[in-house]
């Protein structure tokens, strides 16, 4: 069994993707134990001189910070808190995505200022190693005081309580904790608020999406690159020189892509009869490379994040300080969200635009890519299907950044929304990943057609993948059930291995 050791060492996201693909179990660096039991003994023994009130250790929560809560009852105020901020609704927060919220909390309490006993952290890492899910749900943070309802219901199991998902299986946290011979984690002074406060359900769903970003963002490459095959489209909007005299990263990286995805095809080749193609064909170094350098810069957010410390109180016994501050807050987050579902909708935006080109009975390609239209639809309403989630993308994409509401009688009277944000980017996402897959779907259709009146071929990248593909999607002769075939064209892009085409 591979084992990834958790420590002060910088996570990165290829890290965490190498963790996720390989299935590899945690485990804690004997440096990071040591910072976790100094850190907690540090607080255990302030605590018994300590006379002034230490904000969510010796008092209440939110607005009811000025009350101060007897020692003898420290213990059940973090039990409480758990149990009370359990308020989530919603859909349920992917699997995948709640084995990133484990392993993102996992990390973030390693580093030795958040005052947990080591017992609670080896729980949180042996869900994440035995494939327990903890039942989170998608509404109910505000994205300030740290994701408080969801990392709620993650944490609920510690204590015998809430539900897991176990082996295809939901079961509560006390038959868990009997399936496991575990008894319930007695939370100690500071423990609830550390685990609740935090950014870990955001940056999850923030992990994820850069991930499966980067994958679409090259997918959008060769898309691009069929597409332009089968609209018989012009390689000159994409030589270097163009690209040098207005040098942004990412289009010079796309424009570069792109060659080396159309090297040595004959029809790239072939001499054209129009003198330029659209934009959709004609701008995408531009339009791809700018979401590529979004994608980018939201990835080193994300890197950071997840190699912080983002509780509250801050605990430095070094220093000996207990700081409350906040740490907590979602905006680093919740801007750049904003910002990446901007640059993958556009990745979308630009994919339909295509799709409606491809199926307008231009440059000798068939009306809606069919041999006898008329008769047969043809692809006449996956164009509609494609430009539907598209409209959608762009109203998700109204920025949750910008909006915030009071809560806790004003004593939390900023908030990043991040939360949103992230649930609205994975939708985005996905409604991508979709459009794509109708992208191709018509783009090996027409590249077909292509090929039939020119006798030539396309790169050998580009026939190799348009062969793979046909082994999931065929040809269409006659009209057919197409919603069918857009599944299975989502599903060679979901799965598709991209080391095959860089």
């Amino acid at each position: 069994m591979n084992i990834h050791n958790i420590s002060a060492k910088e996570l990165t996201l290829e890290k965490v993707q190498e963790i996720l693909e390989n299935n590899m179990h945690l485990a804690l660096s004997e440096d990071s134990r040591q910072r976790i039991v100094r850190c907690r003994q540090y607080l255990d023994d302030k605590m018994k001189t300590q006379q002034e009130p230490i904000y969510g250790v010796t008092t209440g929560f939110g607005s009811l910070c000025n009350i101060s809560v007897g020692k003898a009852e420290l213990s059940q105020l973090q039990s409480n808190l758990v149990m009370s901020h359990a308020c989530g609704v919603g859909e349920e927060v992917p699997h995948e995505i709640v084995k990133i919220m484990l392993l993102n909390k996992i990390q973030s309490l390693s580093y030795g200022n958040s005052g947990v006993q080591l017992a609670t952290i080896e729980r949180l890492i042996a869900f994440f190693n035995e494939g327990i899910y903890p039942v989170v749900y998608q509404q109910g943070s505000l994205g300030a005081s740290g994701d408080l309802a969801p990392l709620a219901h993650l944490c609920l199991p510690l204590l015998g309580l809430g539900f897991v998902d176990y082996k295809g299986e939901r079961i509560s946290g006390e038959e868990l904790n009997g399936r496991f011979g575990w008894s319930p984690i007695g939370l100690q002074s500071k423990e609830g608020l550390a685990l609740l406060n935090g950014t870990q359900f955001m940056s999850a769903f923030a992990v994820w999406c850069v991930l499966k970003s980067k994958k679409l963002s090259a997918i959008a490459d060769v898309v691009m690159s069929v597409s332009l095959e089968a609209f018989d489209g012009r390689i000159e909007p994409f030589i270097d020189a163009v690209h040098q005299v207005r040098p942004h990263k990412g289009q010079i990286d796309t424009a570069a892509n792109i060659r080396r995805i159309l090297q040595d095809s004959q029809i790239i080749k072939q001499k054209k009869e129009h003198v330029q193609d659209p934009y959709s064909f004609r701008c995408v170094p531009q339009v791809h490379g700018a979401s590529k350098d979004a994608i980018a810069y939201v990835s080193s957010v994300i890197q950071t994040e997840i190699n912080s410390a983002t509780d509250n109180p801050t605990i430095f016994p070094d220093e000996d300080l207990v700081v409350s501050a906040g740490n907590f807050h979602g905006q680093p987050l919740a801007i750049n969200l904003d910002y990446l579902a901007i640059a993958v909708a556009e990745l979308g935006s630009i994919s339909e635009r295509r799709t409606y080109q491809l199926i307008g009975g231009k440059r000798n390609l068939p009306s809606f890519l069919v041999a006898k239209p008329g008769l047969n639809s043809g692809f006449m309403i996956p164009q509609y299907t494609a430009a539907s989630v598209v409209s959608q993308s762009k109203q998700l994409c109204t920025p949750a950044s910008v909006d915030t509401i009071d809560s806790s009688q004003g004593q939390e009277d900023h908030v990043s929304f991040g939360s949103n944000a992230a649930t609205k980017l994975f939708r985005v996402v996905n409604n991508t990943e979709k459009i794509l897959a109708i992208e191709l779907l018509n783009a090996a259709q027409a590249l077909d057609f292509r090929k039939q009146m020119t006798n030539l071929s396309s790169s050998p990248l580009i026939e190799s993948f348009v062969k793979d593909y046909r082994r999931q999607v065929p040809f269409v002769e006659n009209d057919c059930i197409l919603y069918e075939l857009i599944h299975k064209s989502i599903d060679f892009i979901n799965k598709y291995d991209i080391n095959k085409i860089r």
